[in-house]
């Protein structure tokens, strides 16, 4: 069993005492399904949170509230410094249900976002910041203006007096104050290149950090000054300039907080009151430091925890990427941590504190980095979830309880959608057989967790393998479903997961002469791949495979019909940020609104604006998309009717989300 004393031992934040060094760190939870109108979580969110609790976490971060609605009224038209007893009400359950499970839970109060907020788009908007000027980051023609010292006293200062007021009285044990951290309005305020005050609020550290120290006195002031107050913040802003991130190992020259003024920032953060620090990097500029994605390295933002654990006294916690639990428990223990903060992590696995604790690693849903289900969501104004689990904001409906008519349950498919529905039918008692035509488990995303940086993807793989066994699915493998061989057998509901296929290139001139290759076999190594490389389709797996190829040394470039990459209909923006960097970054020729024209030995043709253009190489790539698999389906539905269900990319190409969420649906009804 690993070492992981240090990672559960207790830990003192002011006056609280926390069982363990994790933390849940804050997550927006902003639909109507999961909060209130008030600002108080609905039944389903409060249950979200109590899971993790009983999960084991030591200390619960709830998402930003809002302390004033005078700016970035996008938010909740009541905030916490005006919902009054109505919110008490309404948390207490949550309060309550969480000390049930022996954590610890703060709410996180914020100023808002300042220049990173879109709603200053709309017309007749006022945009504020911290100085004159500052661009907006999803327009930067529209400039934001300072507020002014008596804005932030009467509208920030006394709402978070108020709202302070409130959070005590909802049995909060403290609170996290939002933040100088990712680039936010406080941010805008403690860093010198975003903070060009002449005023008390601008100039020194002092100056720049007022706002900060006013907020903190003032929840001090009405709630003692022995109730916590923590600062959410990040080391640095990994910026080479407006709109403009840096890459992991890239060498650049900050145009944000740079190391020399986070060391001050910080010392004097623990000065003025503040009773812990919850670290990451980086800011909308940069947000794939925030939010790493997949193609981040694990514990991306530990070294600058480190840091700044140099710098103070009081608990660093550090998140981003932070998965395996003896490498956290080690950087507690070698002292360059003192706790970790948890996001995703814990949105694919509420359990993944008690099963570290346990030393059953092997039994952790990995989060893997998709972004889809929680930020993808939160931006379309859906309800948060998880790609890899589609119980996460859903846990009153998934309750799993024993069915009293169980069935006998054929499995089509052993993929991800498969598997999934595989696990959760066989939980509810029913008897359930997964057959798969080939020899591994993982249907497509075997191709898909082939890249280099695609290490949790394999994890994701072995862990449903592992977990069908753990719940008694039967799998029976290299075994193709025909209607002749259910003829034989005795069966209840048969579900068909037979995924998707590669959408072929057709009719263009000369392709026989081509050695075209289609995503998949590329993937799955079926084909030779050369060193010069057209990858036709700009979508995210073009993307990520030309990524991949790259770092193997290969030439590639990248022809895209439409005129641009990356639909963001199924790529969060941090990831389609970061992946956008990365094409600038090792500066990967694509080509936008190009037609292919024709092949010919060792070259393609193509056309951009009517003129002809031709690339050499001696490989093309075709990542076009998949179409459904539904001959099976058409086929035993025609002969068993309503006993035959279609789940995944069966029933629709689309993404993870799509397969696990369709399959734990049809398993929750069967």
């Amino acid at each position: 069993m690993a070492d992981t004393k240090a990672l559960f031992s207790p830990i003192q934040i002011g006056n609280m005492t926390v069982k363990n060094r994790i933390k849940m760190s804050a997550m927006g939870i902003h639909h109507p399904d999961l909060i209130n109108a008030d600002g108080s979580y609905t039944e389903r969110g409060i249950q979200y949170f109590i899971e993790r609790a009983k999960g084991g976490v030591g200390l619960i971060t709830t998402g930003a509230m809002q302390v004033q609605n005078r700016f970035e009224a996008d938010h909740l038209a009541t905030t916490i410094s005006s919902a009054g007893q109505a919110y008490i009400d309404g948390m207490r359950p949550l309060t309550d249900g969480v000390h049930k499970y022996g954590a610890k839970i703060v709410t996180q109060l914020t100023a808002g976002t300042g220049r990173q907020n879109p709603v200053w788009l709309a017309d007749g908007s006022d945009p504020i910041s911290s100085s004159d000027g500052l661009p907006n980051v999803w327009n930067p023609t529209i400039k934001h203006r300072a507020l002014t010292a008596d804005e932030i006293k009467t509208y920030y200062i006394e709402g978070f007096r108020k709202g302070s007021i409130v959070a005590k009285e909802a049995g909060f044990d403290g609170i996290e104050i939002h933040a100088v951290h990712e680039g936010y309005l406080l941010d805008q305020f403690a860093t010198k290149s975003m903070n060009t005050r002449t005023d008390e609020y601008g100039g020194d550290v002092e100056g720049r950090l007022r706002f900060c120290k006013e907020i903190i006195d003032a929840i001090h002031e009405s709630c003692g000054d022995d109730y916590p107050v923590l600062m959410r913040y990040s080391v640095r802003s990994k910026m080479k300039g407006w709109n403009d991130g840096a890459l992991p190992g890239e060498d650049y020259v900050e145009f944000g907080r740079d190391y020399e003024e986070s060391a001050e920032i910080a010392k004097y953060l623990e000065k003025i009151g503040y009773a812990a620090l919850d670290v990451d990097n980086g800011t909308y500029d940069s947000w794939f430091w925030p939010h790493p994605p997949v193609y981040m390295p694990e514990y991306v933002n530990l070294e600058d925890a480190a840091f700044i654990k140099k710098q103070v006294s009081i608990p660093v916690f550090c998140a981003g990427k932070m998965i395996d639990p003896e490498v956290c428990s080690k950087a507690i223990e070698d002292g360059k941590i003192d706790g970790v903060g948890m996001a995703r992590n814990l949105l694919a696995d509420p359990a993944w504190t008690n099963k570290a604790e346990a030393g059953k690693t092997n039994e952790i849903k990995p989060c893997i980095g998709c972004h889809v289900g929680c930020l993808g969501r939160l931006f379309k104004g859906e309800r948060t979830g998880c790609a890899v689990n589609p119980e996460c904001c859903a846990e009153i409906e998934y309750t799993h309880e024993k069915t009293e008519t169980p069935k006998t349950i054929i499995v089509v498919g052993g993929g991800i959608a498969g598997m999934e529905a595989a696990i959760d039918l066989a939980k509810k008692g029913h008897a359930v057989k997964l057959y798969e035509a080939g020899n591994e488990l993982g249907g497509a995303f075997i191709a898909a967790s082939s890249m280099s940086f695609k290490a949790e993807d394999k994890r994701l793989i072995d862990w449903y393998a592992d977990e069908c066994a753990r719940q008694g699915v039967e799998i029976i493998m290299n075994t193709p479903v025909t209607k002749a061989l259910l003829d034989d057998m005795d069966f209840d509901e048969i579900i068909v997961a037979t995924g998707a296929v590669p959408r072929e290139l057709r009719g263009i001139e000369g392709i026989e002469k081509a050695n075209i290759v289609n995503a998949k076999d590329a993937l799955r190594g079926y084909k030779t791949v050369g060193d010069k490389v057209v990858v036709i389709g700009g979508g995210l797996t073009g993307i990520e495979m030309t990524y991949d190829m790259v770092l193997s040394g290969k030439k590639v470039e990248v022809l895209e019909m439409k005129d641009s990459i990356l639909g963001m209909d199924v790529v969060c923006a941090a990831n389609g940020m970061m992946l956008r960097q990365i094409i600038k970054y090792y500066q990967i020729p694509v080509y936008l609104s190009a037609s292919i024209t024709k092949f010919d030995e060792g070259k393609v043709y193509y056309s951009v604006d009517g003129e002809e253009k031709s690339i050499e190489c001696d490989t093309v790539i075709a990542s076009i998309g998949y179409i459904p698999n539904t001959a099976l389906y058409d086929e035993l539905s025609a002969q068993y009717g309503d006993k035959v269900h279609l789940i995944g990319d069966a029933s629709k190409v689309s993404n993870l989300l799509n397969a696990t969420w369709s399959a734990a649906e049809l398993a929750r009804d069967i």
